[in-house]
C-alpha cells in the first residue's frame, strides 16, 4: 500500500486534474451551442477524474486513519 505522503501527492495532482476538467466543462457550456459535439468527451473526462479524486481522497483517509 502506499505511504501517506504518496497518497497526498497523488490527491493533490488528482485535485489539479479535477479543477481543470471543471473547468474545460464550464468554459464548454458558456461557448454552446459552438463545440456541441465535444460535450461527451469532456464530461466523461469530468466525471472519470473526479471519480478517480474521490478513490484517492477514500484512500488517504484509509491510510490517515
Amino acid at each position: 500500500m502506499d505511504d501517506l505522503e504518496t497518497l497526498k501527492a497523488r490527491v493533490k495532482k488528482l485535485n489539479a486534474q479535477a479543477t481543470q476538467a471543471k473547468m474545460d466543462l464550464h468554459d464548454l457550456s458558456e461557448d454552446l451551442p459552438t463545440n456541441w459535439e465535444k460535450i461527451p468527451e469532456v464530461a466523461q473526462r469530468a466525471y472519470d477524474t473526479h471519480q478517480n479524486l474521490m478513490a484517492a481522497r477514500k484512500d488517504m483517509a484509509a491510510a490517515s486513519a
